[in-house]
């Protein structure tokens, strides 16, 4: 009778381990973003049900995962904010996550979707856990979906400032190459055009002189200082202002992002 009891005894724990066996856990998945560090489990992936977890380590799981996205998004807040000092490294965490993070929100958003059918969803931390967690998820794919955005703007921004940098340099090149080495006064011989942010453009000229054009005034010539009276009898302005109105709009220097308006519009502007 013991012999049959001890039977029955182990034939009932093999039945017990072998349902177990069949239940076992995804294995853990370990997801580092910047300093933030994250283990989760693929549920949904592996086929299986975070119900049939120990509650506490798929609590553990949710938290860790909400704790990096929190993280995430308060990191790179400032990703778009060129006036901030934390801007390049709220912008590098974004790329990064840009790169790595789409499939823990994935596998994350299937987890916090799949606990809704679990007997323990309304226990311990697991409404909050739930609530949080769909909130996090949202504003990180917010932040996510506005990425390569902030990136083309930030991308923009170092255009346009290596653009103000190199002016001068643009401009001494034109005039090399444009330009005699011993310009004539009076000679209304165009070498370089800048059209500045504001509107306001320039026309350059290889004897010093200039036409200016504010972006709704009228074009004046502007003459070197010290120009002889001799010199000053030499110039006819109508011929500089008709070089300038003359001058291609497409290879007018400008700042990158800035619009090529018409070459009519431009035409009609200089007169």
């Amino acid at each position: 009778m013991m012999a049959l009891r001890r039977r029955i005894a182990l034939l009932g724990w093999g039945v017990l381990l072998g349902g177990c066996a069949g239940k076992q856990a995804p294995p853990v998945q370990h997801y580092a973003l910047g300093m933030s560090r994250a283990e989760y489990r693929d549920y949904a992936g592996s086929k299986a049900s975070p119900c049939d977890a120990e509650p506490r380590w798929f609590s553990d799981e949710l938290t860790a995962v909400n704790g990096l996205l929190a993280r995430f998004i308060q990191e790179t807040a400032q990703a778009q904010d060129p006036a901030s000092p934390d801007q390049p490294q709220h912008l590098a965490l974004l790329e990064e996550g840009l790169r790595t993070l789409p499939p823990v929100l994935k596998v994350h958003e299937g987890n916090l979707r799949a606990l809704q059918g679990c007997g323990f969803r309304r226990s311990g931390a697991f409404p909050d856990l739930a609530q949080r967690g769909a909130s996090l998820l949202k504003e990180a794919q917010g932040r996510m979906a506005l990425g390569p955005q902030i990136q083309a703007a930030v991308a923009l921004r170092e255009a346009q400032k290596k653009w103000r940098e190199e002016a001068p340099a643009r401009e001494e090149k034109a005039r090399g190459t444009w330009c005699s080495k011993d310009p004539q006064v009076g000679q209304p011989d165009l070498y370089f055009a800048r059209q500045a942010p504001d509107g306001r453009t320039e026309w350059l000229f290889c004897d010093g002189h200039r036409v200016e054009k504010q972006a709704d005034g009228e074009p004046t010539l502007v003459s070197p200082e010290n120009l002889s009276r001799k010199d000053r009898r030499r110039v006819q302005p109508q011929k500089y202002l008709d070089a300038a109105r003359g001058y291609p709009t497409e290879e007018m220097d400008r700042q990158p992002g800035s619009a090529t308006p018409p070459a009519a519009a431009a035409a009609e502007e200089v007169h």
